[in-house]
């Protein structure tokens, strides 16, 4: 509510609630699927759920209109920077929220240089997605197992709180991934980071619910094969065959907030 209204400290929704998000969710489910979609609704003379069988009966279903939860449907929906693209930069890769990522197909001589879609997954600083002959390659970052697992929230406040610590050097500062990587990795870090850490944890609990059902694993598990090392130059990625091929044309672009 910054900056749009002003509230009491009797009607303030922070002083009144009361449930986690994971509580918050279970009971949306089951007021959305057991209660409203079963109670008979004014407009339609019958319930919900009576409707949308009499609707299928009639038209019959289309499952080719269906979307699946899958690896695809996930790059799909990731987000990607305001530009929505990077310039591979040799030796490092594409930079994403100041921190460089690398894949073994950035080294292509044809790929170097070149401006190539990006997406980054926000619940995971440490991999993000270049689109490199025709499909989604995995990328891993320069600091992997330092922001494995940190968020993309994460990431914004260390770096206004870094930004706020060093505002007398506004002209001479810049955040770089390593300043970072120490913030996060810091006492101060995790006494500013405490309560999102605690939000992200939450979240990545109800998305774990919701791709239960999915069938499909997420890349996570082979972009592991790739550590980089020191120097910014990582080992040969194991991922390449778990990727999907998908049209550059038809992406979906959002913007970084």
């Amino acid at each position: 509510m910054k900056n749009i209204r002003h509230v009491t400290k009797g009607v303030d929704p922070k002083r009144h609630a009361e449930w986690r998000l994971a509580e918050l969710y279970g009971c949306l489910c089951q007021f959305a699927y057991e209660v409203y979609d079963t109670i008979s609704h004014p407009a339609l003379g019958q319930t919900p759920r009576e409707a949308s069988a009499a609707g299928l009966a009639q038209s019959g279903i289309r499952p080719h209109r269906m979307i699946a939860y899958d690896e695809e449907f996930r790059l799909w929906t990731l987000p990607t920077t305001a530009r929505g693209q990077a310039r591979v930069v040799p030796g490092k890769g594409v930079k994403i929220n100041h921190v460089f990522y690398w894949a073994a197909a950035l080294r292509d001589p044809e790929v170097e240089r070149t401006p190539v879609p990006v997406r980054y997954d926000p619940y995971d600083a440490g991999v993000a997605y270049a689109f490199v002959r025709n499909r989604w390659v995995p990328c891993v970052s320069e600091h992997y197992s330092a922001l494995r697992g940190k968020s993309e929230r994460e990431l914004m406040l260390a770096t206004a709180e870094l930004r706020r610590r060093t505002h007398h050097h506004a002209g001479q500062f810049s955040v770089t991934a390593k300043k970072l990587v120490d913030f996060l990795a810091s006492a101060e870090g995790e006494h500013v980071l405490r309560v999102q850490r605690t939000k992200d944890r939450e979240a990545k609990g109800i998305l774990t619910t919701i791709q239960a059902g999915r069938g499909e694993s997420r890349c996570d598990t082979a972009v592991e094969g790739e550590i980089p090392t020191g120097d910014g130059v990582a080992a040969p990625l194991a991922e390449e065959a778990t990727t999907k091929t998908l049209s550059v044309d038809e992406l979906i672009m959002y913007e970084e907030y």
